[in-house]
């Protein structure tokens, strides 16, 4: 079986002065080994999925399954060390801590997953070099550009190998040579044994993806495959 992520009639809905289903009865297998764009309107509900699947949110009915692993979301604290240990996240506003360097970013990562500082301090250093940005280890976000602190983010998201890469419009708030580099370094991190998921309005990227997705009435629709 080479499915890492399994949906089985999914739903999420929020409460305000009326209940909004956002998803609804999402039954869907990602698989090892793809790159997946997800795409749709604003408020469609792609990053409630993708906040689903990386177990910040939970939903109101329906179940994930990861590697035939039923997900109990009442087990906060083991769904954290899951997190850490198996999902990396980008954001579209990459969500650097302000008051740490590039390289601390990267490495406190390694340390919330349990590893020693040195090997974590080793593991940042080597991907600082491989996203290029080696020399700028000890600048802080704010002395960083658009692009380079998305090469740290995605740096971020890899030191602990995971298994899966979530990435919410990572390249939403880029110019279009910068996307285009920010793309390729991120289709670049996977491997037989991992899935990316990303969500983009951009279909010049999502057409990249090995599968186009839409959300479309709160469903996944396969667009290509």
């Amino acid at each position: 079986m080479n499915n890492l992520i399994q949906l089985s009639n999914l739903n999420k809905s929020f409460e305000g002065s009326k209940k909004i289903s956002v998803l609804k009865k999402i039954s869907y297998n990602f698989k090892k080994g793809k790159i997946y764009a997800l795409m749709g309107p604003s408020g469609s509900g792609k990053s409630t999925l993708l906040n689903l699947l990386s177990l910040i949110d939970r939903p109101n009915s329906g179940t994930i399954k990861f590697e035939n692993n039923l997900i109990n979301f009442s087990k906060s604290n083991d769904n954290d060390i899951l997190r850490a240990n198996k999902i990396g996240i980008v954001y579209q506003q990459d969500n650097l801590l302000p008051d740490f360097t590039s390289l601390e970013n990267i490495y406190l990562a390694s340390l919330a997953a349990g590893n020693n500082k040195k090997i974590s301090l080793l593991k940042a250093k080597n991907l600082l070099k491989k996203v290029g940005l080696l020399n700028r280890s000890d600048h802080y976000p704010s002395q960083l550009s658009g692009g380079e602190k998305q090469r740290v983010s995605i740096a971020r998201a890899v030191i602990n190998d995971p298994q899966i890469i979530l990435a919410d419009e990572p390249t939403g708030s880029l110019d279009l040579e910068t996307a285009k580099e920010i793309f390729e370094l991120l289709k670049n991190q996977i491997n037989s044994n991992r899935l990316i998921i990303f969500a983009t309005h951009n279909r010049f990227f999502a057409n990249k993806a090995d599968c186009l997705l839409e959300i479309v009435n709160g469903n996944i629709k396969t667009i290509n495959a």
